[in-house]
C-alpha cells in the first residue's frame, strides 16, 4: 500500500489504487489521474483549492470536506466533523480531530480534520494542519502522514512523540518545503525515527 502514495508538495496526496483519493490537492500542475475521492481538511487557501479541485474532479467524484469549508466549494459535498464516519465503495473514512492546542491558528473549536482511511485492511493517516494532541492516543494507523514544518503546525520534535504513541509502521512527513519548512527537517526526522520515517520526493 504504501507504494500508492505519493506526496505532492506541501499537505497534498495522492493514493493510488483501485480508486483515485486525493487529501488538500494544492498547486497540481498535472490533472492525471482524476479523482475518484478528495478529502479537504479545512478550508485554509493551501488545503482547501476550489480551482485544484475541479482539475481533478469527475461528475461523480466524491467529495469529503470539514465543515468550516461550507461556502467554499459548490455541488454535492459530504460536510465532516471531528468524530464523523463515512463510507464509500470498500474505503472506511473517519474525520479525527486536528488543532493546535496553545496556538490560534487552527483552535480546537475551529472543527479542521485529519481523515484515517482504511483501504484493503491498511489504515492511512492524514494529520492535516495539527500539533500533537492526546486524541492521538487512541488512533489505531498503519501509515502516518505527518505535518512537520512547525508553527502552523507540529514540528519535528512534536513529531517524534507523534510517532511513539501512534507507533505506525511508515511514517511519510508533509507540510513542508513551502509556506514553511524545508527537506532538512524530514532529514531530521528520519535521523531519529530512522526505521519508520520514508522521505518522498514530490510528484509535481
Amino acid at each position: 500500500m504504501e507504494e500508492a502514495i505519493k506526496w505532492l508538495g506541501h499537505a497534498s496526496v495522492r493514493i493510488e489504487g483501485e480508486r483515485i483519493i486525493y487529501i488538500d490537492p494544492w498547486k497540481l500542475k498535472k490533472v492525471i489521474p482524476k479523482a475518484d475521492l478528495i478529502l479537504i481538511t479545512h478550508d485554509h487557501y493551501d488545503h482547501c483549492s476550489p480551482e485544484d479541485v475541479q482539475k481533478i474532479r469527475k461528475e461523480n467524484t466524491v467529495i469529503v470536506a470539514a465543515e468550516n469549508c461550507r461556502g467554499k466549494l459548490s455541488g454535492g459535498i459530504n460536510f465532516v466533523n471531528p468524530g464523523d464516519k463515512l463510507r464509500f465503495w470498500d474505503i472506511s473514512i473517519e474525520a479525527v480531530p486536528a488543532y493546535n492546542p496553545a496556538k490560534q491558528f487552527h483552535p480546537r473549536s475551529y472543527n479542521g480534520v485529519g481523515y484515517i482511511l482504511e483501504i484493503q485492511g491498511t489504515r492511512i493517516y492524514h494529520a492535516g494542519d495539527t500539533d500533537f494532541i492526546p486524541e492521538m492516543e487512541k488512533f489505531k494507523v498503519d501509515i502516518a502522514l505527518l505535518p512537520i514544518g512547525g508553527t502552523y503546525t507540529m514540528d519535528v520534535e512534536e513529531a517524534v512523540k507523534a510517532i511513539k504513541v501512534l507507533n505506525p509502521r511508515l511514517v511519510i512527513p508533509i507540510h513542508y518545503g513551502t509556506i514553511i519548512g524545508n527537506i532538512q527537517d524530514a532529514e531530521k526526522l528520519k535521523e531519529k525515527c530512522p526505521d519508520k520515517v520514508k522521505i518522498l520526493p514530490p510528484i509535481e
